[in-house]
């Protein structure tokens, strides 16, 4: 199975995570499959809006916690590039402390589409892109210090822009899960629509934005991502800079005896 799908048609790029029956939980497989897939996008002269969706039932459970907990050399590895957050790493080597990306920044605005759960990454995932459309079976939850990690991807600087600094904190504290309509009432998505229509309508707003100028939709839309980075891009700094000396104590053997009840415990509160 190809664990991330792409496919382009009328000048929009459609990227669907693929691991249903792990709730698209990110790999190692998955996280290289996505950046490759935003890089082909933002590469294609025929490309002009890139959505990002989950196959059902899940948008994105997050990061994978067998692999986080597996014991041998290579998956410890690549359990603490993910812990760490571990993105496009295009700066990480001239600067450590260079905010990380999921996928690097596109030029091409990228609209979420969220089918289901969005948890932890994968709520990091949904965060990232431009503006989101929701499902009414959308759930979002911050469950980073359930599972004993630090977000990496941006989302204690980006989350309290969106929802406020006391909503985000209570998010990430608890773990505890937003629907949809409360998402839509504190600003986190632009819209809730029912799940049949969810892709539709997700197409229809990149058609909207792909029969305009497409020189003026990427300058207006480098234009708010500077201001926006003039007000947030020490806070990102400062996640990045925790983030890395935090992620010097992880232990992937740790996440073993706890992996089930977290499962649990995220299970009972979206069903």
């Amino acid at each position: 199975m190809t664990e991330v799908l792409y496919e382009v048609a009328d000048q929009i790029a459609t990227v669907t995570l693929n691991r249903p029956e792990a709730r698209n939980a990110l790999n190692t497989a998955v996280r290289r499959g996505l950046r490759d897939a935003m890089a082909a996008a933002e590469a294609d002269a025929n490309v002009s809006v890139i959505i990002l969706t989950g196959s059902d039932p899940a948008f994105c459970a997050g990061l994978d916690l067998k692999e986080l907990s597996s014991s041998g050399e290579t998956n410890s590895a690549e359990a603490r590039e993910a812990a760490v957050g571990g993105g496009d790493g295009s700066d990480a080597r001239s600067d450590p402390d260079a905010p990380r990306r999921p996928w690097a920044l596109t030029s091409k605005p990228v609209i979420g589409a969220v089918n289901g759960v969005a948890v932890t990454g994968g709520f990091e995932l949904a965060i990232q892109c431009d503006f989101l459309i929701a499902s009414e079976f959308a759930r979002f939850a911050d469950t980073h210090t359930r599972v004993g990690i630090l977000p990496g991807w941006g989302l204690s600087v980006l989350l309290p822009q969106m929802i406020g600094v006391r909503r985000a904190v209570e998010m990430s504290m608890t773990g505890n899960f937003m629907g949809a309509e409360e998402a839509l009432q504190f600003g986190l998505v632009n819209h809730v629509v029912t799940h049949a229509e969810l892709m539709p309508t997700a197409r229809k707003l990149a058609s909207d934005i792909a029969g305009n100028n497409q020189r003026a939709v990427r300058t207006m839309l480098a234009s708010y991502r500077a201001i926006h980075s003039m007000t947030v891009g020490e806070g990102l700094r400062h996640e990045t800079r925790v983030n890395r000396e935090y992620g010097e104590f992880f232990d992937p053997n740790e996440f073993a005896g706890r992996r089930d009840v977290i499962f649990d415990r995220g299970r009972s509160q979206v069903n």
